[in-house]
């Protein structure tokens, strides 16, 4: 590299060159997306972290050996240039850079796994590869955007962030959908959910959140399940489920405001238009819910749970996020209070999204009372020693509380219109796939 260019040269981004003066000389730094030549010259299609420019490359300005080496150029090698910006309506996005001189970082064979036409699994199993393209990495930014935007909102409204066990030693969910692990030499698991754990915190916080992993060994082959996935899980003391239900729909409200502030050029190539949904959610009954399944032929009865199938239905008959609430205390986990007007169902909730995507969140209101708590483990077919240091929580001191948890690669797949949760995660965890 010419040192006296580089002494001259601006360190730079893609996204701040079109605020730059003509012939400014910039320094960038990225890797090759797409490769031509032309009349003499070579075009190169530079991308790094904030997007795509033209750098054009002339044997009267590099010289005959470095144009040489521009014509070699392979997708993926990671190169440097120093640069002049010019601004020409003809180029994509209007500006691109006349290259002055460039070196080679790292260099790529030329046979690039990911091209045209080939196949999910190709995609899958090189992730680590395709999570470089372009409209990936729109995902991401959209999905690093939602996190902000989430933490925003609960530091706004007095909440603590914590963080809490992954190694767990009973279910939170369910028995049947336990990872079990070796914890040296004793049995554990991967936490299905980080709730119980916040139940404790909030006796000394009130409101607090998490942004966790949860595991969950279901042999499900949908499009939005997967066996690894992010929650933001939130618990907050004397709230009850209405109380709950105004926060979900608050936070996500919000959460979609500021996508469309900050995020709207990434968001676009996902959607033509994304209206931010506004509070209060439409409220429906288990009840009411199942009627409209059966009306539109359906066939499942009071006290089935809903599956994907039938939540995808229930969804297409809303254009908002919307709410489920009262459901059957056998479709539930064993935490879960007993509506005391009507024992049979629970104060739960699941936030389903609209559009045929389905359940984006759960929660609900907790049983606070310990011999009821006791009774309800019992009733379950769990042990009751297994949950000594929850029972503890109703013995000293016990409140009314509520929480939940909202999946983020659901609610992003929602949000991207994504066929599949897999396209919204960067490393997808399924029951058949683990690598890469």
């Amino acid at each position: 590299m010419d040192d006296a260019l580089v002494e001259q040269a601006k360190e730079a981004k893609v996204e701040e060159l079109s605020s730059l003066e003509e012939g400014s000389l910039v320094d960038l730094k990225g890797w090759v997306y797409v490769k031509s030549h032309h009349g003499g010259m070579v075009f190169v299609r530079l991308r790094d972290s904030t997007g795509l420019v033209q750098v054009v490359f002339k044997k009267n300005v590099v010289g005959k050996e470095k144009l040489e080496l521009a014509e070699k150029l392979t997708r993926e090698s990671s190169i440097r240039v120093i640069g002049a910006v010019h601004f020409d309506k003809r180029a994509p996005g209007g500006v691109e850079v006349h290259a002055k001189d460039f070196e080679v970082i790292g260099s790529a064979p030329s046979d690039y796994p990911i091209r045209p036409g080939v196949g999910v699994s190709v995609m899958l199993d090189y992730r680590h590869l395709h999570l470089r393209g372009v409209k990936m990495t729109s995902v991401w930014k959209v999905y690093s955007e939602m996190l902000k935007a989430v933490r925003e909102w609960f530091e706004q409204h007095g909440y603590y962030e914590v963080h809490v066990p992954i190694f767990v030693t009973a279910a939170c969910e369910g028995g049947a959908t336990l990872f079990e692990v070796s914890y040296f030499g004793r049995k554990a698991y991967l936490s299905q959910s980080a709730q119980m754990y916040l139940e404790a915190a909030i006796f000394s916080l009130e409101k607090v959140y998490c942004v966790q992993p949860s595991f969950r060994a279901e042999k499900s082959r949908t499009r939005r399940h997967l066996t690894e996935f992010w929650q933001v899980e939130a618990e907050v003391a004397f709230a009850d489920m209405w109380d709950i239900i105004e926060i979900e729909e608050q936070l996500l409200s919000y959460v979609c405001q500021k996508l469309k502030e900050r995020a709207w050029k990434h968001l676009r190539k996902f959607r033509k238009k994304f209206t931010p949904p506004e509070p209060p959610f439409p409220r429906i009954k288990y009840d009411e819910a199942v009627d409209i399944l059966q009306s539109k032929g359906v066939e499942i009865e009071w006290g089935e749970d809903f599956g994907a199938d039938e939540e995808r239905v229930l969804s297409k008959e809303f254009d908002t996020p919307f709410f489920v609430t009262h459901y059957p205390r056998q479709c539930k986990a064993f935490y879960h209070k007993p509506d005391p007007s009507n024992p049979s169902v629970t104060l739960s909730v699941d936030m389903l999204a609209p559009e045929g995507y389905g359940e984006i969140s759960g929660g609900g209101q907790r049983i606070d009372d310990y011999q009821e708590l006791v009774e309800s483990i019992k009733l379950f077919g769990l042990k009751v020693e297994d949950y000594g240091w929850y029972l503890d929580l109703r013995k000293y001191g016990s409140v009314p509380h509520s929480g939940f948890g909202i999946g983020l690669g659901r609610t992003l797949q929602w949000i991207l219109k994504a066929p599949h949760i897999r396209d919204v995660v960067m490393f997808p965890r399924t029951i058949n796939r683990v690598y890469p």
